[in-house]
């Protein structure tokens, strides 16, 4: 877990629709699936549960920082195609 970010601290840290990493990040197994939007804003689902958890992330090179609605921060870092989040590997899911 992090320290709460303050939030973009230059515009190149809001996501945008061209972001590399916007877009939905899922763990092997199909159970998590993080919607990265491009409007800075993440909606996880969890298993049947839709939108368990909301809230804004912030990008800076390959680093990510979430804080969801109800304050929980946490973060990650993207290598090689892959988002290592909170003990937790999530794959890019292609557009279909």
């Amino acid at each position: 877990m992090n320290a709460s970010p303050a939030g973009p601290s230059a515009p190149d840290n809001q996501p945008g629709a061209e972001h590399p990493y916007v877009g939905l990040w899922v763990t092997q197994d199909g159970y998590i699936r993080h919607e990265l939007l491009p409007n800075g804003r993440y909606d996880e689902a969890r298993g049947s549960r839709q939108s368990a958890y909301q809230g804004r992330y912030w990008v800076k090179g390959n680093h990510i920082d979430y804080r969801d609605d109800t304050g929980f921060t946490a973060d990650g870092e993207f290598r090689a195609d892959v988002l290592y989040h909170a003990g937790m590997v999530l794959y890019r899911q292609p557009f279909t």
